[in-house]
């Protein structure tokens, strides 16, 4: 099938000069949340976007300007185990595993770092559960 981009980056620096400006904003401000909530975090590149890992994928920040992952405008945070978020509280605050921004002002901070953090621990409970099993 080929690489649709015709480009496949080396490095997340070489993601990040490749981007339009507007989307360059907002992924330089997604990361930073990101790597704030996560100092342990690896960041690897998949798909052409930066994955942020920890015993597991956790989440990925992903531009338009990268065909193929279904967003139109703007950039995208998505949460990589969003199925199995523990906390009752994203009923209320109508958690989704994919949230799109067209700004950074759109971008609700401490909603995010809400995320972020059980994000986190479902990334902890899975590697609990890992070791029940191996033991």
């Amino acid at each position: 099938m080929g690489n649709p981009q015709g480009i496949q980056f080396e490095s997340v620096n070489e993601f990040l000069d490749n981007l339009p400006e507007e989307e360059l904003e907002i992924v330089l401000f997604l990361r930073k949340i990101i790597l704030e909530c996560m100092p342990d975090c690896k960041e690897k590149l998949a798909y052409n976007v930066p994955f942020y890992y920890r015993h597991s994928r956790i989440c990925y920040i992903w531009p338009a300007s990268i065909p193929w992952g279904k967003v139109e405008k703007g950039v995208s945070i998505g949460f990589c185990k969003g199925a199995s978020f523990l906390d009752e509280t994203f009923e209320t605050t109508k958690f989704a595993s994919k949230l799109i921004f067209n700004s950074v002002k759109e971008i609700d901070v401490p909603i995010l770092k809400q995320q972020i953090y059980e994000a986190i621990l479902v990334d902890n409970q899975i590697v609990k559960a890992k070791r029940r099993k191996i033991q």
